[in-house]
């Protein structure tokens, strides 16, 4: 017997209701916010994750599925942030108003270990917002966030909160953390010890307990809470914090908080919820103002976030399955099939006995996947009428053919 491949897993129907749920939910919510939907391709040239990503990061290095075809280098999308600013720069939308507002959901593929709500096919849903360098673009990309989480039921939320600061207030700032670390060099991992030159900033990244200890150690903690934002940095993180005050969205700041991605810059954020283990997070994201001109476009501010949907629907109440409108139940399958077609054709779904079973099967059969049996026996077809019963209340009326959407979706 063929297998599923390790790190993937079918979405079955019974778990399909739950799904539509999470994305007709960001459809309804993300509209109202001035969010436009964009598709892009899976594959893309590895070039783009390198630059974009960065060399640093356990994704580039580690976890991505990249293949040659056509003496071309392609990769299966780790993430999507880099391919929606590769569409941006391509298609021109740098020449639109400000903001420009995208959100995407589908598939990305990493090559990681699988564990509860971690595959190695999971699907992401996430926003991008391009044009606007104001903390208010900040403000609004973590509310909207938090309030789709709750559409879904999640309430039992932390907001954690960090800013980068630019590259220039970064600089001295990567230094103290390079000169604080250095006695400790031998005993990071080895990770760390390769980010240690590369992007000292993803060492406060490291979930290996013994860094984890190492930076707990009271002299590097001064360091790491220290205040290294310039003026501007500065004013921007306090105007952030002062927005989510006004919109009652509650924070705590995490001065380890750094992302996993070497793009961010100034704002960065977490969303967790309680109700998961250690891997707690459920959306994460942050300000990349220097993604897009490092792509080949033009210097462009954003923010952005996404969302694994694995985590959500484990998350998530059970969905009950939406029941048929109607079940027709008659012992004249072509009878039910003609009725069958002409319901369909006025937006009712409905479904009949296929194989021609006994009347009492038939009722069985509808009572649990329908919310009306719709009865078409010898008199009924004679009369053409139909008697439709209601499978709630078991209340039933004799009515003409013509009718029964009146009776279904009165």
């Amino acid at each position: 017997m063929i297998k599923v491949l390790k790190g993937t897993k079918d979405i079955l129907p019974q778990e399909v209701d739950g799904w539509h749920l999470l994305e007709k939910n960001a459809l309804d919510i993300f509209i109202r916010y001035g969010y436009k939907e964009i598709r892009t391709p899976i594959i893309e040239v590895t070039e783009l994750f390198s630059r974009g990503v960065g060399d640093t990061t356990d994704i580039v290095n580690k976890e991505m599925y990249t293949f040659e075809k056509s003496d071309r280098s392609i990769t299966l999308r780790p993430e999507n942030t880099a391919g929606v600013v590769r569409s941006f720069i391509e298609n021109g939308m740098a020449r639109q108003s400000a903001p420009v507002k995208l959100w995407y959901k589908g598939p990305m593929f990493r090559y990681e270990r699988p564990q509860a709500g971690r595959q190695r096919q999971f699907h992401q849903v996430g926003v991008e917002m391009f044009g606007i360098k104001e903390p208010t673009a900040d403000a609004e990309a973590i509310l909207l966030a938090v309030n789709y989480l709750k559409s879904l039921g999640l309430n039992d939320l932390e907001v954690e909160i960090n800013s980068l600061g630019c590259p220039k207030c970064r600089e001295e700032y990567k230094k103290r953390i390079k000169e604080v670390l250095k006695p400790e060099f031998d005993n990071l991992c080895e990770d760390c010890q390769t980010r240690y030159e590369k992007n000292p900033l993803r060492l406060l990244d490291c979930k290996v307990e013994t860094c984890q200890n190492i930076f707990s150690k009271s002299e590097i903690q001064e360091v790491i809470k220290s205040d290294f934002l310039c003026e501007e940095c500065a004013e921007h993180y306090k105007n952030l914090k002062k927005y989510l005050e006004k919109l009652n969205i509650k924070y705590v700041e995490n001065k380890l908080l750094v992302r996993g991605l070497d793009y961010y810059n100034r704002t960065v954020f977490e969303i967790k919820s309680n109700n998961l283990g250690s891997q707690n997070a459920v959306c994460g994201g942050g300000r990349y103002d220097s993604l897009v001109k490092q792509l080949g476009g033009e210097d462009t501010p954003a923010i952005g976030w996404a969302m694994g949907m694995e985590r959500l629907y484990s998350l998530m109440q059970t969905v009950e399955p939406e029941k048929l409108d109607g079940y027709i139940v008659s012992n004249s399958s072509a009878e039910a099939f003609m009725l069958a077609e002409e319901l369909r054709n006025q937006g009712l779904t409905v479904e009949f006995d296929l194989q021609s079973k006994k009347f009492t099967k038939q009722l069985e059969k509808a009572s649990k996947v329908a919310d009306y049996a719709i009865i078409l026996g010898e008199d009924e077809i004679k009369a053409g009428k139909v008697s439709v019963k209601n499978l709630s209340t078991s209340e039933q009326t004799t009515i003409d053919r013509c009718d029964v959407k009146k009776i279904i979706r009165s």
